[in-house]
């Protein structure tokens, strides 16, 4: 099963039984907080993105894409090698190269602030640069009425269950209805976690099948 963007704010409306004004105004609101609770709860490839960039001599810093959410690794092009960056924290960085005049080939990053990486040494040359991150997908809400997105598609259960959570708190609905739908999305972004951090990055080949003891 999967939603699209009219259907699961039909499906919200449906479970909650509630078709006032205000509550349907705040549709987008709820399934933007469920999106934001898988994208807290879970590790997927989904979320992940590469880009390439340029590291510019004599420049310590290197913009990040608009998307970006937090780094998984960094590396620099040199003689057709990827040549990785150790990630450290802005102390280090400011540490290990005081004087951002002082250039070498690059072997350190840190994450300056929301727009930047910070490099150490300053590069010495004009570096291409491929940035592995994970980034924020364009939420079901951005979308048309007949619009899907991975996660409608995919983790329907989590996106409809988590929704439910949203709706229901800013409802102030009664406590063990909440309780349902907090169990119901616990067990959805449990088998998402399955998916996402267990069968993605696995290979039967190499490593066998994943087992599971019998209940």
């Amino acid at each position: 099963m999967s939603f699209t963007y009219a259907e699961l704010k039909t499906a919200i409306q449906d479970y909650t039984e509630n078709q006032e004004t205000t509550f349907v105004n705040h549709l987008d609101d709820f399934i933007k907080g469920a999106e934001e609770r898988i994208l807290k709860s879970v590790q997927l490839e989904f979320f992940r993105k590469n880009a390439t960039g340029a590291m510019t001599s004599g420049n310590k810093y290197l913009a990040v894409p608009t998307d970006f959410l937090t780094p998984l690794s960094l590396s620099i092009i040199s003689s057709s090698n990827h040549v990785f960056l150790l990630y450290k924290d802005v102390n280090f960085i400011q540490e290990v190269n005081p004087n951002p005049a002082t250039t070498g080939v690059p072997k350190y990053y840190a994450y300056f602030d929301v727009s930047n990486l910070i490099i150490a040494p300053t590069p010495d040359d004009n570096y291409t640069a491929e940035l592995h991150y994970m980034y924020r997908p364009n939420s079901l809400t951005a979308g048309v009425a007949s619009g899907t997105t991975w996660l409608s598609t995919n983790a329907d259960r989590a996106l409809l269950y988590g929704s439910l959570l949203e709706a229901y708190t800013f409802m102030k609905g009664e406590a063990d209805v909440l309780q349902q739908y907090e169990k119901m999305f616990a067990e959805a972004i449990g088998r998402l976690k399955n998916f996402g951090e267990a069968l993605e990055v696995t290979d039967a080949y190499r490593q066998g099948m994943l087992m599971r003891q019998k209940a």
